[in-house]
């Protein structure tokens, strides 16, 4: 028998060994170069700063390295990415137009094309029966560029000229054109880093707003077309606040405002008189919001001066001070006022009480009010499209967990609703397969949390389904429960989902946003937490089943639980994470930054310092085991810098004491809110989604 030397059993092992070895994908490893920041009287030391240099190409190698091992990690999972996109194309309507609006003696609508990423903006004349007109085809337009973004998008009263702006790159930053829709042609105006536009009621006049170096709307412009020079009517100062432009819905005013994220001024100008002089409505105070429109000889005014759930006063045009307010619907510490739509006949707010957005149509004739009635116990309804100052129909948009969006028309004089368009699945939907529910967490405060909750009937709710919770819960922006038809490959597969209404987001008025944000933010961290145990408490999933989800400033959640409580969850999505929190908030030549201070603080004072270090997901990575982790970033994202998340990863893999995988997956070509086309989208989230159900130990 042939008999091989004990010495050479071992090379073979270790050759064998060493095979193996080298053909595991290796994540890439973060050289360290130490950076120092002084703040009161400490030494901060940043180990990856050198990532912020987009322009080096050890930077891009590097992303490049990162996009390499998680392709290589997520290979297995390509049949299910094709599957999983498949099907969320078949659910889409490729070929659809939306419910045309009418303004004026045109009829606006878009269009999609079987195969085109980009909507077509289209009008007809007087009659739906009418010859189209193509006003913007996107897709034509998206032509040698790897993205498009629409900024503003603005006719001229007569119709004849569109005011539009757009971004090529996904930093949004946006160019400014003006096209002559009756000879097709554009004008000669191609202004850059534009933002708010509108126009005067002359039909040659615009007003339009600029960015300064650090994003931030500082500057008004007016520009009359076929000048060769644009006249600057407003700057604004103070780094706190940006500016912006509009027009009411009446045509008759023009509103300038300076809006920071707790206090704001605007300034008017009749709409027939674009070289006249801008009057302030009222003076900025510091924490005072309102916001003005207008209605006949008044101003109706959205304030939040009496309550910090804002009140709707009234003001003369011609002296509209504070002095002169009268409150025509007084502040309700249980409802949030969050708008007011003001038409020729009748005024609808849109409100949130208990958490439910809510819409209220009163007539100026009598003030009768009412409500217009909801039909399920979570779900998301805001005002449409509704340009005609006249018109005595009102549209909304309704949807739920369970309920397609759905365009509806409601008629004032019959009190009715009629159902004009509903997302349609081409694939087949039975809503009445799923069900939502709105249950409440308890956090340690004893402050009660809500969270909406959807999944399909037959999946089992006894700890043994994974679940995927989203959060937010920053800006007072409610986290709304809507509609999700790619969501439908996971709840299918018996996936649950969930949303944590938590503080510092808005779904329970303005003292829900003030109790999770500056000094109480922490608070955001902790109610997510409760809303987590009080899901596996309840046995819809356990921790061993239990996904998280959030970008933006709900990816910096998903940064804070993590370091909190990283027990707790099995695998995490963060997408264009804002973790680098003290770092960012450090150096004011950033977007966002000094705007921010009244969002989180200004770390330059000593105890806004040291609490938001007690959280900043950066700072605070240790030592310790972690979930599996997969980070979502974009290389031209102008909200949350790129090198917040891949200094993140770099630090949490060199740190974190576990095996789980920890990918981070960078769009070269893509902004804040990732790829631009809707198939693109679509392949996105299929990634997303087989990272989730890998986790999941679904094939």
């Amino acid at each position: 028998m042939f008999r091989v030397h004990p010495a050479v059993c071992l090379l073979l092992l270790m050759l064998v060994k060493n095979s193996a070895s080298a053909a595991a994908p290796q994540p890439p490893v973060a050289k360290k170069i130490p950076h120092t920041t002084n703040v009161h009287g400490l030494t901060l030391t940043d180990d990856y700063f050198w990532l912020r240099e987009k322009e080096n190409r050890a930077v891009l190698k590097h992303l490049k390295a990162e996009n390499d091992y998680t392709e290589a990690l997520m290979k297995p999972t390509k049949k299910l990415q094709a599957a999983l996109y498949t099907e969320m194309v078949a659910r889409i309507k490729e070929t659809d137009t939306s419910a045309p609006v009418k303004d004026g003696e045109w009829w606006h609508y878009t269009r999609t094309v079987k195969g085109k990423q980009y909507p077509i903006i289209c009008r007809k004349f007087r009659s739906l029966d009418a010859k189209e007109e193509i006003v913007l085809d996107l897709n034509q337009l998206a032509r040698g560029h790897k993205y498009l973004g629409l900024g503003e998008f603005d006719y001229s009263d007569d119709e004849n000229l569109l005011a539009y702006s757009l971004d090529f790159t996904g930093f949004r930053q946006y160019t400014l054109f003006v096209k002559d829709l009756r000879t097709g042609k554009l004008g000669p105006e191609k202004i850059e880093k534009t933002g708010s536009v509108s126009w005067a009621a002359d039909n040659r006049t615009l007003f339009y707003t600029v960015e300064d170096e650090a994003k931030r709307q500082y500057r008004a412009y007016r520009h009359t077309l076929g000048a060769k020079k644009d006249e600057l009517i407003f700057e604004e100062k103070d780094e706190l606040f940006d500016v912006h432009v509009d027009r009411t819905r009446s045509k008759e005013f023009l509103f300038l405002g300076s809006v920071s994220k707790t206090t704001t001024e605007f300034r008017s100008l009749r709409a027939n008189d674009p070289l006249g002089k801008w009057k302030l409505v009222a003076k900025r105070e510091q924490d005072h919001e309102y916001y003005p429109d207008h209605h006949g000889d008044k101003f109706f005014i959205r304030s939040n001066k009496g309550g910090r759930n804002f009140q709707l006063v009234t003001a003369p045009v011609s002296d509209p001070k504070p002095a002169n307010w009268a409150v025509l619907v007084p502040h309700d510490p249980k409802v949030m006022l969050m708008d007011a739509e003001l038409f020729a006949d009748h005024y609808v707010l849109h409100e949130r009480e208990d958490g439910l957005p809510q819409l209220r149509i009163t007539d100026f004739t009598g003030g009768a009010s009412h409500r217009i009635a909801m039909p399920e116990p979570t779900y998301e309804v805001s005002p449409e499209l509704n340009p005609e100052f006249g018109s005595r129909k009102f549209r909304y948009e309704y949807q739920s967990l369970v309920t397609p969006r759905s365009i509806y028309e409601y008629d004032l004089a019959t009190k009715t609703a009629k159902l004009l368009k509903v997302q349609e699945i081409p694939s087949g939907y039975r809503a009445e397969d799923y069900a939502t529910e709105r249950i409440f967490a308890t956090a340690g405060d004893g402050t009660r949390v809500p969270a909406s909750v959807v999944f399909k009937k037959s999946t089992a709710r006894d700890g043994s389904a994974p679940l995927l919770l989203d959060g937010y819960g920053s800006y007072g922006l409610p986290n709304e429960a809507e509609f999700s038809s790619t969501r439908l490959s996971l709840l299918d597969r018996g996936f649950i989902f969930a949303i944590a209404h938590i503080r510092g987001g808005g779904e329970m008025g303005k003292p829900w946003h003030d109790a999770g944000r500056m000094m109480n933010k922490r608070n955001t961290f902790t109610d997510f937490i409760a809303a987590a145990e009080h899901l596996v408490a309840k046995r819809y999933t356990s921790r061993e089943r239990l996904m998280i989800e959030g970008g933006s400033a709900g990816g910096m959640l998903m940064g804070a639980v993590l370091n909190m409580r990283p027990d707790l969850f099995h695998a995490v999505v963060m997408q264009v994470p804002f973790v680098d929190v003290m770092n960012t908030m450090l150096d004011e030549s950033l977007p966002l930054t000094v705007t921010e201070f009244e969002e989180w603080g200004n770390p330059k004072q000593r105890a806004a310092f040291d609490y938001m270090m007690s959280y900043s997901p950066y700072d605070n990575v240790r030592a310790q085991k972690y979930p599996a982790v997969l980070v979502e970033t974009s290389l031209f994202d102008s909200q949350v810098m790129y090198w917040e998340p891949a200094k993140f990863v770099a630090k949490l893999r060199a740190l974190k004491t576990d095996e789980n995988p920890l990918l981070m997956k960078v769009n070269l070509a893509a902004g804040h809110g990732g790829a631009s086309g809707r198939y693109d989208y679509l392949k996105e989230i299929a990634f997303t989604y087989s990272f989730l159900l890998w986790q999941a130990g679904m094939k």
